[in-house]
């Protein structure tokens, strides 16, 4: 049965209900312009960049895809860049040629890539230039025929920028034979047809991972998406000329919606950072009068440790918020002390593009999901039997809602396995283990898949186990989570090295080792030497005695 008690503490006067457009996420940014187009939409290192010039190179840039790489309505395009104006310029390119966005975190190594260009079947991408060398490989050999890249600093103003410019952000000097540079895309000669995106047309697939540790393409439509950005704009109270501070990556689905799409529904001004960094934050709060900034906690606890904060302004915040992770109490308690704001905790998915619950602003709870947000019907069910659980009960939270994907790309089976269904509805299997406490508020206890929350990261043990066993040293490998005062969990490695490495073989060199063979936020930061592993009687690995030891 659906709870309807946390309506007694929904934010005031605000609709218990909302009516979703039919528009598309590309008619939000067209909608904006006729509104405000000389308004700045992007502040990026010391230039700023209106909506109307968003809009202009992003159809430029879509009239290249279209008359000239060939990409057609559907086609799925890869986007693999840090957060600049061009991340968000080519994704209303993407999305202006009925085309699909396949946002990828730019630390994904060149077998990532390979993954994710094959089972997107993927002949086209978006990429910054800094990050050639991982995907050169890649063109002709694989499904990649088309790569545009981009050099951020072509956006920049490093006179007028408040601090040094991340490395990431500076010029890349380096031929890239095998692509069209963005600046080249934007002086071809082409053409573009008429829009007419639907709302149940394909806009993105982000991918998130499975049970299987192998990733999943989420499939979301204009629809879904929208579900999100016009709940978070009115749950927000976003406004023209609140200003937001981007500095999650947009890449994922989080950053992407409370730091870009509603803010750009909502024509408001937005301050990219291309990489985190606490005192360029810091500076810019105080610069732009930043009101809103959706972060992960590793972030605010980075932001909070400065130990020159106190030489800002930072007064102007309004909402700071996110979810991910946790945020530990004592942060939460710090930062109600310093600027006399309640953190303003979440939960989501990459399936329900982002969140499902949302604190009300007036009435937050620490360390906790939230209430479920518009229109979403989350319910707590006993994981083996599929009955609904009591009130404090601890069980599996399923989740109905506008925002719920279409189903994974090309995996039925998987899709079909995610969900259940009760009294002829169906519900998405989070796989998270909850409870409700009487006001309707939720708090995650645990979670029944076996994944590693590393900075907001999921990291699942059993694809770096499989790249662990690479090292010629190492017999056998148990990957498990261990708690981490910054990143709120941390991948820790259990090994037992071969006979002949025994006492030759550091772990500091297997950490070293690792950081060339896996994403960064992948690699152990813990590595224990084992002579054996407690196993199963037909040999299995007692993983949860492992870390739980």
């Amino acid at each position: 049965m659906k709870n309807t008690a946390h309506f007694e503490f929904w934010p005031p006067r605000l609709s218990k209900t909302l009516s979703l457009p039919e528009t598309t996420i590309f008619d939000n940014l067209k909608m904006t312009v006729k509104k405000y187009p000389y308004k700045t939409a992007i502040e990026f290192y010391g230039k700023s960049i209106s909506y109307q010039n968003l809009l202009d190179e992003a159809e430029h840039l879509a009239g290249y895809l279209e008359s000239k790489a060939e990409v057609k309505a559907g086609d799925r395009v890869l986007l693999l860049m840090q957060n600049s104006p061009q991340f968000l310029i080519s994704m209303f390119a993407i999305l202006r040629v009925r085309a699909v966005v396949v946002p990828i975190n730019p630390m994904s190594t060149t077998e990532d890539l390979r993954f994710f260009l094959e089972d997107g079947e993927i002949s086209c991408a978006f990429i910054g230039q800094e990050l050639y060398d991982k995907i050169e490989p890649l063109i002709g050999t694989t499904t990649l025929q088309q790569v545009i890249t981009a050099t951020y600093c072509e956006y920049i103003d490093e006179s007028k920028a408040l601090a040094t410019v991340p490395k990431e952000v500076q010029e890349v000097k380096k031929d890239s034979p095998k692509t069209i540079a963005w600046k080249k895309a934007l002086e071809e000669d082409v053409t573009l047809s008429l829009y007419k995106g639907e709302s149940k047309d394909i806009a993105m697939i982000p991918y998130t991972s499975g049970t299987t540790g192998l990733p999943k393409g989420c499939i979301h439509s204009n629809a879904t998406i929208q579900a999100n950005v016009t709940g978070s704009y009115h749950w927000m109270s976003m406004n023209p000329d609140m200003v937001t501070l981007v500095s999650l990556p947009l890449f994922h689905v989080t950053g992407m919606i409370h730091s870009a799409l509603s803010p750009i529904l909502s024509g408001s001004l937005m301050v990219v950072l291309g990489r985190w960094d606490r005192d360029y934050a810091a500076k810019a709060v105080e610069k732009f009068r930043v009101s809103h900034w959706i972060n992960i906690s590793t972030m605010l606890i980075d932001f909070l440790a400065n130990p020159i904060l106190k030489n800002y302004d930072t007064s102007s915040l309004e909402i700071v918020g996110g979810g991910g992770a946790t945020l530990p109490q004592a942060v939460g308690e710090k930062l109600e002390q310093w600027v006399g704001l309640s953190y303003i905790e979440g939960y989501g998915l990459t399936e329900m593009m982002s969140h499902t619950h949302f604190n009300p602003t007036h009435r937050p709870k620490k360390q906790c999901m939230g209430i479920p947000s518009f229109g979403v019907d989350a319910r707590v069910i006993d994981p083996v039997t599929g009955t609904e659980v009591e009130v404090y009960e601890e069980g599996e939270l399923i989740v109905s809602a506008p925002q719920m994907f279409r189903g994974y790309y090309r995996q039925n089976e998987e899709t079909k396995a995610s969900h259940i269904e009760i009294d002829g509805k169906s519900y998405f299997r989070t796989g998270d283990i909850v409870k409700v406490d009487e006001e309707g508020y939720f708090f995650i206890v645990d979670r029944v898949k076996r994944m590693i929350n590393a900075a907001g990261y999921k990291v699942w043990p059993t694809e770096i186990e499989s790249i662990l066993y690479k090292h010629e040293a190492i017999q056998q490998a148990c990957v498990v989570k261990h708690p981490d005062e910054l990143r709120g969990e941390t991948v820790k490695a259990l090994i037992i090295l071969k006979d002949e490495y025994k006492g030759k073989v550091s772990a500091e060199e297997i950490i070293t080792w690792s950081k060339d063979q896996m994403a960064s936020y992948k690699y152990p930061r813990i590595i224990e030497f084992r002579d054996n592993f407690p196993t199963t009687s037909s040999g299995k690995i007692l993983w949860r005695e492992l870390q739980s030891s």
